[in-house]
């Protein structure tokens, strides 16, 4: 004999079915949202944990997979890897038009935090990397070489 939903569950599966779509249960979002990040392990640029890990699951872990991991043939793996990119030239202007994040439909602040969350997810090895050689003296100067190259016309 199956045991009744609880209460909570079933309204919540009712609410589901009257509008006719798939949705994940706002109870377990917050629920292991919580546990995978909590407020006070935010990385800077992640205002909302919450948030960021819900923006992943619903649009980046179908094919990233919930670990990261990758899907062969489709996705590549961002689990111990994906903040290396941040750490050589070009590295980052590749992040932001891989197709995932080009042509999403998220927000510019809600994407920027959302890949924020995700450096500190899947790789916080290599994000912490950047922090152990800080720029002194020659930041100015990197500053102004970088934005003189941003501001060159592009060659095809």
């Amino acid at each position: 004999m199956r045991r009744p939903l609880r209460p909570r569950v079933a309204a919540a599966l009712d609410t589901t079915v009257a509008l006719g779509a798939v949705v994940v249960l706002g109870a377990a979002v917050a629920g292991i949202a919580a546990a995978q990040s909590r407020p006070g392990d935010a990385p800077a640029g992640v205002t909302d944990p919450q948030r960021a890990w819900q923006n992943w699951t619903l649009n980046c872990q179908g094919c990233h997979r919930p670990d990261g991991a990758g899907s062969a043939g489709t996705a590549p793996s961002l689990a111990g890897t994906v903040s290396k990119f941040l750490t050589v030239p070009g590295g980052r202007e590749y992040l932001g038009r891989v197709p995932g994040v080009a042509t999403s439909a998220l927000p510019s602040a809600d994407l920027a935090e959302l890949m924020n969350w995700m450096f500190w997810r899947f790789d916080k090895e290599h994000l912490g990397r950047l922090r152990t050689q800080p720029l002194r003296l020659e930041a100015s100067q990197m500053r102004s070489d970088l934005l003189k190259k941003a501001d060159e016309p592009a060659t095809p």
